[in-house]
């Protein structure tokens, strides 16, 4: 039987790297308080840190308006799919 692994919502994730960053608690600290592996701390730390430049640069920017452009095309395409579906 195979054990399935925690997932941590992103809320979470975020909230343990913020808390990090600080710098006011040890990893180990964190890991007790938190709950989890030191080497979940490090590694939200790391990605954090190399992910936040993109969040306020114009790359975070048009990535956000590419994922916005395509929610709202989706249901466009579809309906254009099936309105030639039936002209046949």
């Amino acid at each position: 039987m195979s054990v399935k692994r925690k997932q941590y919502k992103p809320e979470f994730k975020a909230k343990v790297a913020l808390t990090t960053i600080r710098g006011d608690e040890t990893t180990a600290q964190l890991s007790g308080r938190f709950g989890v592996h030191g080497t979940m701390i490090s590694g939200g730390k790391r990605t954090l840190e190399r992910g936040a430049a993109n969040l306020f640069g114009p790359a975070g920017k048009k990535d956000a308006q590419k994922k916005i452009e395509a929610t709202i095309d989706e249901p466009y395409r579809q309906i254009g799919q099936q309105g030639f579906m039936y002209l046949d």
